[in-house]
């Protein structure tokens, strides 16, 4: 079974935690041991591990993600007002190949998903997003992937899949599960305008690092509609993340960054959080776990809601424009809004109903305007070739 390739969280963490006061958070989690094995998985909503596999690095590095010491930056940190059981399990060790590698990452990932637990995932390198997408395979028919990332990594045809290029394996690694790509926070010059053109092609969804930092809420139905978030650290700048050289001097901030990961938090969709190419830097560390924090937060007030027009806790909203007649609903909550778009997916929804498509204010705005959201359009093209 993949779990038993787990290794348990070392010592020097669990030494750490003993000295902690009641109230933080390695005093709360349920670790895995060399003693007590691997904790009971019941009842448990997330599931922290690491992944220390680093031969498909882009940028080879000379020492490996310490991750433990991650670990008890996040351990420190004080409990919120929460509800959510939290587990860690461990590490999964790099195998004899890095096929075998992400066979047992993507095996643990899926027996996690059979259990309703969130995993997150600290990893070495961000093409071990590739067999976290394949382990949905038997869960769910289409996925959609968020990447919080500077660069699309699509990488060259003839490349092999590498942390700047797993995306292209993704695409054309059978059987094809993508429903929808979307990047959040890439930055113009590092992506050639061959793969800027692929996301159009394609009907993806990409939002530049501007565009998010000045209006961090547009983020929030992008993560809300994603099953697997998946963050390059690079996408943070350098002075966040301790000044190293393979960070960039534009990015996220710290605050921008854990904003985001709220809003992953908070979809009721999410249900696999990957932070990856991390540093070993103090600095570094405390974002890392901050980061994981502000999900979990995130995570323990999600509310599921579904609009439809005989809901008293939403109020429809038909625009007639000169093309299309849209309807959108804002939920009386939580203020979040949702268009319908014809068809997405006919097999996913009941006699090929309307899908609901999270969107924003600001999109129904737009189409108050004759202004169809480009979101929409890029769902409704989607769906129907």
């Amino acid at each position: 079974m993949a779990f038993d390739f787990l290794v348990p969280v070392k010592d020097k963490v669990l030494a750490f935690s003993e000295l902690l006061p009641p109230q933080a958070l390695g005093k709360n989690i349920f670790v895995h041991t060399e003693k007590d094995g691997l904790p009971v998985f019941a009842n448990a909503t997330v599931a922290i591990f690491g992944v220390l596999e680093s031969r498909n690095a882009f940028e080879k590095k000379t020492e490996k993600l310490d991750v433990d010491e991650i670990r008890i930056q996040l351990y420190r940190l004080m409990m919120g007002n929460w509800n959510s059981t939290i587990i860690d399990i461990g590490d999964v060790e790099e195998g004899d190949t890095v096929e075998d590698t992400y066979f047992v990452v993507k095996e643990i990932v899926a027996g996690l998903l059979e259990e309703n637990i969130i995993p997150i995932i600290i990893g070495y390198t961000q093409d071990i997003t590739f067999p976290t997408y394949r382990a949905f395979d038997n869960i769910r028919q289409m996925v959609n992937l968020v990447s919080i990332d500077s660069r699309f990594d699509f990488g060259e045809d003839e490349e092999l899949i590498s942390s700047h290029s797993y995306m292209s394996r993704i695409i054309t690694d059978k059987p094809n599960n993508l429903f929808n790509f979307s990047n959040i926070g890439y930055q113009s010059y590092f992506n050639a305008q061959e793969e800027i053109d692929l996301m159009e092609r394609l009907f993806f969804d990409a939002h530049r690092l501007g565009d998010i930092a000045a209006h961090l809420e547009l983020a929030e139905p992008v993560l809300r509609s994603s099953d697997i978030v998946s963050l390059d650290l690079r996408a943070i700048r350098a002075s966040e993340m301790g000044l190293s050289r393979n960070f960039s001097p534009n990015g996220f901030t710290g605050r921008e960054i854990c904003t985001i990961a709220r809003y992953a938090g908070l979809s009721d969709r999410v249900s696999l959080f990957g932070i990856y190419e991390g540093e070993n830097s103090h600095q570094a560390f405390q974002m890392i776990a901050q980061i994981i924090w502000y999900f979990i937060e995130g995570l323990s007030f999600r509310i599921k809601e579904h609009p439809t027009s005989k809901s008293e806790d939403f109020t429809k909203f038909t625009v007639p424009t000169d093309t299309e007649e849209l309807i959108f609903y804002k939920s009386h909550l939580t203020e979040r809004w949702w268009v319908e778009v014809p068809s997405i997916l006919p097999e996913h929804t009941k006699t090929n109903s309307p899908a609901l498509l999270p969107c924003t204010e600001g999109d129904y705005l737009d189409a108050c305007n004759q202004n169809i959201p480009e979101r929409w359009f890029k769902a409704y093209k989607k769906g129907f070739n």
